[in-house]
């Protein structure tokens, strides 16, 4: 993983801009970007062009905000505006002959409320994207482009707090940036192998999986005994594991008799072989002449070849040299005589251009003497002063040329073992050492996987961090991603540890885990909010530091806002309408930690027919149970949070934060009523201990109440933090419509005087004396505050 900065565009527009998308799915292909250098109106700007309407429905979104139709006549853009034209996806509706749906346009235009929060996130990529072109973006116009394409994608599944999951691709390449990412040996089924990703990241793996590891160096041959030996060095992951099982393919590594293996930790030493060995490519079974098959002017000479590469130093040098059919001389009598075949091999020292800096010296004269017609391999390493070589061979008898002899001999391989214990990192090594036999195939070779655990630090408030253990936490999986050197290098200071700490023990006692492998180059806010998704929760980045908030139920607001303290004309609501396209169901994808595949499971709401399921990938979970429970859960957060509530405020709005329950009371949807509490007496007994308890409180509001008759009716008081006290139960005062008597003790003093703002109240009968809404977005708008919000459900937390 990249340690990248999220960082908004910020040039200058000199002029307008216009954007046309021709794909909502993949808004950087296809698209034209058309500068507008004088003020000119969005019909104006159309015909200049020819266009009096588009092939394909199509939604103008200017700066971010969704533009009618009736209003491009009328809406200039001037310098520093940005339109964007998006056309929409293919889709019947309405009749059966396929015509169009008119209300599908506004339907999605109305899905795009429900993306603000994702689009926010794209938007240092879509910034990123125009200025490649010449064109500046500030933060709020990219993240605007930004929530139209989440919406245009987003239409069959609605998720208004934390992001759905991707929808699964073929491959389960999740993704990457800058250069096109190599296929993921893990999640890519065609790709699954051990290959050296040049260029790719090292893996970075959490919790329990199977991988199949990268190779680190290039794999060499050597023959011993006529056999020949295969040595691979294969990289697992940053940091140190348990290894649970090594394989090939499907069967463990202790089956094969002839294959020695080795785990190397971090900071360790390979022994089972030397891991720095470097074969020169040029070499590749060239037969060495013989004096008597030479040319005129001919000197036997094979090569020179460079034996290491440039800045690197050799200590041995090794070869391999093969009697392809043997060495023999078939007699008269059916038997076969032995033959002698002797060579000679030089060496002479080069500098990094190549160019020799020494005379050729003997590297070694060898000789074979065999009477066989099966092949022979042998090979030959010898000690030199560390250095650049480069090496040349001839052969120095004559060869039988009849067609009885077996005489030949050919230059296999060149290998220069460099100096030095190379130095891997903070990572986890196993080397392989094979012998080639019937059960070991080229292909099987590439084919070792092993499932491990990651051991990473775990915290407590207590101790502090631990030495790295077995986890398979969400928590620590986050904040390993924040604190390490190819994570974000946070100092804990800027993690909210407290805060993971809690999560932790609630997504252990769910039984939800992180169990994934990074390989494929992504930023470190993409990672977090990974890794914070398997656990229902989205990282937010506050003050400076690093947190995360998790989807789940909360009963006590953290403020209370109403019409005393929401501006006027500024409260929003938005309805989410279904439509053809709406799913009814939720197909989660994952890696099942059964078959180390990727699986599916189906989950819906207990009156759904599943006709039209929305399919999403969960990245990091491996449980079936664990998918299906976060696949109910994006079921009914579809279909009940469909409710957009947004308002202007004045610094109350500092109070929440992202994903915190608040309280809106006001009368245009009939939220409850709301006011001030004007005066309040008790005729009963002051509560003792320091604290307000008072009974038989009757207090005198600002507003005329209305009362439901049959109903339990609760007033909720703001305290001076804008926290809520109570709801408390409340009954009429006979003839007095501003006052209440309350029917519990009140825990909290109103205040009711002149220097500061009064006390702000909420009443209602039962659940409606106010909306009870979660936080989706807090934004400083000059001296006041904008809150979005999404109108909380009990029922979307099923489980």
């Amino acid at each position: 993983m990249t340690a990248e900065v999220l960082r908004p565009i910020r040039l200058p527009l000199s002029t307008g801009v216009v954007v046309m998308v021709a794909n909502a799915f993949q808004p950087e292909r296809g698209r034209a970007v058309l500068p507008v250098a004088e003020p000119i109106t969005v019909r104006g700007f159309l015909a200049e062009r020819g266009i009096d309407e588009f092939p394909l429905p199509t939604i103008c979104l200017f700066n971010g905000e969704p533009l009618l139709r009736a209003d491009w006549e009328s809406r200039e853009i001037r310098q520093g505006d940005l339109c964007a034209f998006v056309a929409l996806p293919h889709g019947g509706g309405g009749g059966g002959g396929g015509g169009k749906n008119p209300m599908r346009t506004v339907l999605m235009i109305a899905v795009m409320v429900a993306a603000i929060y994702t689009g926010g996130l794209l938007a240092p990529y879509i910034g990123s994207a125009f200025a490649e072109m010449g064109v500046g973006l500030t933060w709020e116009m990219a993240a605007g482009i930004g929530t139209a394409v989440v919406g245009m994608a987003g239409t069959a599944l609605v998720s208004a707090l934390v992001p759905a999951p991707r929808p699964s691709t073929p491959d389960m390449n999740w993704g990457g940036f800058g250069s096109t990412p190599a296929p993921s040996p893990t999640y890519s089924l065609q790709s699954q192998g051990n290959s050296a990703r040049l260029g790719q990241p090292i893996p970075v793996i959490y919790g329990r999986h199977l991988v199949y590891p990268d190779i680190a160096t290039a794999p060499f041959d050597e023959f011993v005994d006529n056999e020949q030996y295969l040595h691979q060095l294969h990289l697992i992951g940053q940091g140190e594991y348990v290894i649970e099982k090594i394989r090939i393919e499907d069967t463990p590594l202790s089956s094969f008799e002839e294959v020695q293996y080795e785990v190397v930790p971090p900071g360790g030493t390979v022994t089972l072989f030397e891991a720095d060995v470097v074969s020169a490519p040029e070499v590749a079974g060239q037969e060495l002449q013989a004096p008597n098959t030479l040319s005129t002017g001919e000197d036997g000479y094979v090569g020179p070849f460079a034996a290491n590469p440039v800045d690197t130093e050799a200590g041995h040098l090794g070869i391999d040299v093969i009697f392809g059919r043997g060495l023999y001389y078939a007699n008269n009598s059916g038997g076969l005589d032995s033959k002698t075949i002797q060579w000679q091999v030089e060496y002479r020292p080069i500098d990094s251009d190549g160019t020799a800096t020494g005379s050729w010296t003997v590297l070694a004269t060898e000789s074979v003497t065999a009477a066989t017609n099966t092949v022979l391999r042998k090979s030959y390493k010898y000690a030199v002063t560390p250095g650049r070589y480069e090496v040349q061979a001839k052969r120095l008898d004559n060869k039988d040329t009849d067609s009885r002899a077996g005489h030949e001999i050919r230059w296999n391989a060149l290998r220069s073992y460099l100096v030095g214990t190379p130095d891997f990192g903070d990572v986890t090594l196993l080397a392989v050492k094979m012998r080639a036999t019937d059960n070991l195939s080229q292909r099987s070779s590439r084919l070792i996987n092993c499932l491990v655990t990651r051991k990473i630090p775990v915290w407590s408030p207590t101790t502090g961090w631990s030495a790295p253990q077995a986890t398979r936490s969400i928590a620590w999986a986050f904040a390993d991603v924040c604190r390490a050197s190819y994570g974000a290098k946070l100092p804990d200071s800027r993690i909210d540890l407290a805060a993971l700490h809690a999560l932790d023990a609630v997504w252990e006692a769910r039984g939800d885990r992180f169990d994934a492998v990074f390989d494929s180059s992504l930023t470190v806010w993409e990672a977090l909010t990974r890794i914070a998704r398997c656990g229902r929760a989205a990282p937010i980045l506050q003050g400076g530091a690093i947190r995360v908030v998790r989807d789940e139920p909360q009963t006590i607001p953290v403020a209370m806002f109403g019409p005393r303290n929401i501006v006027k004309n500024s409260l929003k609501i938005q309805y989410i309408m279904p439509s053809d396209d709406t799913a009814d169901a939720v197909t989660v994808s994952y890696f099942s930690d059964r078959t180390w595949k990727p699986d599916e499971v189906t989950a819906k709401l207990p009156d759904s027919a599943a006709e039209n399921p929305a399919k999403v990938s969960l990245f990091g979970c491996t449980a079936k149970e664990h998918a299906l429970r976060e696949g109910d859960f994006i079921a009914a957060d579809n279909r009940y949070r469909r409710k957009m509530v947004s308002f202007r405020t004045e610094l109350d709005g500092m109070i929440p934060t992202f994903g915190d329950l608040i309280a809106i009371t006001h009368d245009m949807p009939r939220w409850g009523h709301g006011g001030e509490v004007v005066d309040w007496d008790t005729s009963g007994n002051a509560g003792t201990g320091g604290s307000p308890s008072w009974q038989d409180v009757v207090m005198t509001l600002s507003e005329p109440m209305e009362w439901t008759e049959g109903s339990t009716h609760y007033i909720a008081l703001r305290r001076r933090d804008g926290r809520l006290a109570g709801p408390f139960e409340v009954e009429a005062v006979t003839g007095e419509d501003f006052q209440v008597r309350f029917l519990e003790p009140m825990t909290v003093t109103p205040y009711t005087g002149s220097d500061e703002e009064r006390t702000y109240f909420s009443f209602g009968p039962g659940e409606k004396w106010t909306q009870l809404a979660r936080v989706r977005s807090i934004k400083p708008r000059a001296d006041q505050v904008e809150v979005s919000a999404v109108a909380e459900d009990s029922r979307v937390h099923v489980n």
